[in-house]
């Protein structure tokens, strides 16, 4: 052969492979899409019976004729939590029998006949015909449905075009000594299998393997001998999509990319040593026969068909296989406890009322204690950044939303069932606060969000101001840990202390903002460090303010009340001396740093030993900084974000300017 004839012949194969591979994508992506939806949604249903799974497998890779297509789904799947490994292992044996379809179909290029009607049914033949009726679709028609059948039957055109064109490429090998010889290494066992593995990984496709080894043997130039290895190995290569797709999956993902090439690695394995065991004595004849076109699909078929049922009623073995491998740490147990219902809420124990009232408490109870964890750990981060603790903010604010929902749910179930008037008052109280909890845990996530974003600006804020968030904080941790507490131990005194705090700590966060505009005006802070002052003092002042709801919520619901914004306008209403005394209690324990003497009134002190037995104050003994004992400075302040957005519109136009400067 000259280097004409070689190229043209590397071009005709290389061409027809790549019109096959891209043909069978194309088909294949027209029947999934085709099915709207519905086979991710089939497979997502089926339940832990094996042999339905299996039966599952089969039809879904049949429809959409790729094996790989059908197990990158179920990696999916797993990956999402939607379905377990015990279902998936199933799914893919299933697969791995479906997919032989594809050899059969491809098999039509070798019916052979002089009759016109036996040549219809050669692909050559009505190929032209369904690209003609898939074209129409593709261009004329306005339905989606039409539209995907048209790409469905252009793929399969295509397709057999890549075939043919494959075949009429190799045709003139037929003549070729060097080739045949290349050929023959094909019957050594080891050799074809590495080389069947080799082509298929480079392919990515079983069935793209299996077709090029059919369009030789319709050339005559394949023994059985030689076909069986190759296509034992295209069986063991067809996994590297799974196991690429599984690559930026979870560790569930991983696992069932392992059970796929487990079980082909032990399919392929066990059928290969044994023939060839038997083949040692007993010496087949049909090893060196030529093959027919449909000889590689009947080897695929054969192996499947006997392989994947014997292993259905044992398949626990590879899902026990790929966990040994990737095995579950501690880390994984504790996401996979998470993942699953709180075992507190159970509907079994709506048969007693009150009892399930008793565990929605419980489960409520946790999810404060999350709530409180979450912020607390968010305030730490204010002192010092780490982004460990903001991944963990993150995942407590994920797991409160879970706890909320459910509770939500569950609580409407249990409000359904008859109730003493004591245990409707929990319920009453436990509704009216779960969407509280979830709302502080949400704030605790912006002030992490927010220390982050300094923190990758390297951005601080100056010593006044580190001091000024510290007294703000602690007044926030007394008023969360105060309102925590009385919703525990449904404590109503303790629960009528926390309105006067939120009182002063809206007072707080109106201070520390007009001081920090103060600070601006001298240029001892910057705008940006402004907004992220602003963005936690309003966090703060909401994570207050959600206190107060739940504190009201108990009040009210002891006295038969139910209105809590109303109970709250009363409240601040009609502040009597009681209230008065303990606001301004909490004012001297939460009174910021003192400015210059120009810049604040003059001191004034309470004397702090009347709180013992008072009627509103109660001493936690948490956080006893006092942050100093000044009060705070009660000067009108400026709206601090029409200021800050002032400033930030100057900024800009003062940068403009020096840009301009700089490039005159």
């Amino acid at each position: 052969m000259d280097i004409t004839e070689i190229f043209e012949l590397i071009a005709g194969i290389i061409g027809g492979l790549a019109m096959f591979l891209y043909g069978m994508n194309i088909m294949s992506g027209g029947l999934t899409k085709a099915a709207g939806g519905k086979l991710e949604s089939a497979l997502a249903k089926v339940t832990s019976r094996r042999w339905i799974a299996y039966f599952f497998g089969i039809g879904i890779t049949a429809l959409v004729q790729s094996s790989s297509a059908s197990t990158v789904m179920v990696v999916g799947l797993v990956n999402s939590g939607i379905m377990q490994l015990s279902q998936a292992v199933n799914v893919i044996l299933g697969a791995n029998l479906g997919t032989t379809v594809t050899a059969w179909i491809l098999s039509l290029n070798g019916i052979e006949g002089g009759n016109f009607f036996t040549n219809l049914l050669k692909p050559t033949s009505f190929t032209p015909f369904l690209a003609l009726i898939g074209i129409v679709f593709l261009m004329f028609s306005k339905s989606e449905k039409k539209k995907n059948i048209g790409t469905v039957l252009l793929g399969f055109s295509v397709l057999m075009f890549g075939m043919n064109m494959m075949s009429d490429a190799v045709a003139p090998l037929k003549e070729s000594v060097e080739f045949q010889n290349f050929l023959r290494s094909f019957s050594n066992p080891i050799i074809g299998f590495i080389i069947g593995v080799a082509f298929t990984m480079i392919i990515q496709s079983s069935a793209g393997t299996i077709g090029v080894v059919q369009t030789f043997a319709g050339e005559g130039m394949m023994t059985y001998g030689m076909c069986i290895p190759v296509v034992m190995g295209a069986e063991v290569g067809t996994c590297i999509t799974a196991i690429l797709s599984s690559v930026g999956a979870g560790k569930n993902g991983k696992r069932t990319a392992l059970m796929h090439l487990y079980f082909n690695f032990i399919k392929a394995g066990s059928f290969m040593v044994g023939f060839y065991l038997i083949n040692a004595f007993v010496h087949f004849a049909f090893l060196d026969d030529l093959a027919s076109y449909s000889g590689p699909a009947i080897i695929h078929t054969l192996v499947n068909l006997i392989a994947t049922p014997l292993m259905v009623p044992v398949s626990g073995i590879l899902v026990a296989m790929a966990l040994r491998t990737i095995p579950i740490d501690e880390k994984e147990k504790q996401q996979m406890e998470e993942s699953r219902g709180i075992t507190t809420l159970d509907d079994r124990f709506l048969a007693n009322p009150p009892f399930a009232l008793e565990q929605a408490k419980k489960a409520t109870i946790t999810m404060e204690n999350l709530a409180e964890r979450s912020l607390f750990m968010a305030m730490e981060l204010l002192d010092e950044f780490d982004m460990e603790k903001v991944s963990n903010v993150e995942h407590l604010e994920k797991e409160i939303d879970r706890y909320e929902d459910q509770l939500d749910t569950y609580l409407m179930k249990v409000s359904q069932h008859h109730l003493a008037p004591e245990d409707n008052h929990t319920l009453s109280v436990l509704l009216h606060t779960i969407s509280d909890f979830e709302r502080i845990s949400d704030h605790a996530l912006n002030i992490a969000q927010v220390t982050q974003r300094m923190h990758e600006n390297e951005r601080q804020f100056s010593s006044k101001a580190t001091e000024e968030v510290k007294v703000f904080s602690n007044a926030v941790k007394e008023i969360v840990s105060t309102t925590f507490k009385s919703f525990e131990n449904n404590d109503i005194r303790l629960a009528k202390s926390v309105e006067p705090l939120e009182e002063v700590i809206d007072g707080l966060h109106m201070e520390v903002k007009r001081r920090h505009v103060r600070r601006l005006r001298k240029g001892k802070c910057t705008v940006d460090l402004g907004f992220d002052l602003s963005d936690i003092g309003t966090d703060f002042e909401r994570i207050a303010d959600h206190c107060s709801n739940i504190a009201a919520a108990i009040i009210q619901v002891s006295e038969d009340g139910f209105d809590t914004h109303g109970y709250l306008e009363m409240v601040r209403a009609e502040k009597n001396q009681e209230f008065e005394q303990a606001v301004f209690y909490f004012e001297s324990k939460y009174a910021l740093p003192k400015l210059k003497k120009s810049d604040v009134m003059e001191e004034d002190r309470i004397d702090t030993s009347f709180k013992e037995g008072h009627p509103v104050l109660v001493d936690l003994n948490v956080l006893e900084e006092t942050g100093g004992k000044e009060s705070i400075d009660k000067d009108s302040s400026d709206d601090f974000d029409q200021t800050l957005d002032k400033l930030f519109k100057d900024k800009k136009k003062k940068d403009k300017k020096k840009d301009k400067k700089k490039k005159k």
